[in-house]
């Protein structure tokens, strides 16, 4: 199964879900991470039952808060 996650190609023996592709592709701070699958946001409560499949676009991001100087 091929997928692309933030803009790098991986490759995987099966389909898994969303919370254990956070750990295979070691993804930072999974605990406060956004999930974007092919576009749209996934809910931090779906991250058991979503499934990616073969050709889907992963992007994992990370909001930083600031202030204004």
């Amino acid at each position: 199964m091929k997928l692309t996650v933030n803009g790098n190609p991986l490759e995987l023996d099966h389909a898994v879900s969303v919370r254990e592709l956070l750990t295979v592709a070691k993804a930072e701070q999974p605990d406060y991470v956004t999930v974007q699958l092919n576009g749209e946001f996934v809910d931090h409560a779906g991250f058991d039952d979503t499934v990616v499949k073969d050709g889907d676009t992963v992007e994992f991001l990370y909001f930083m808060g600031g202030g204004a100087r």
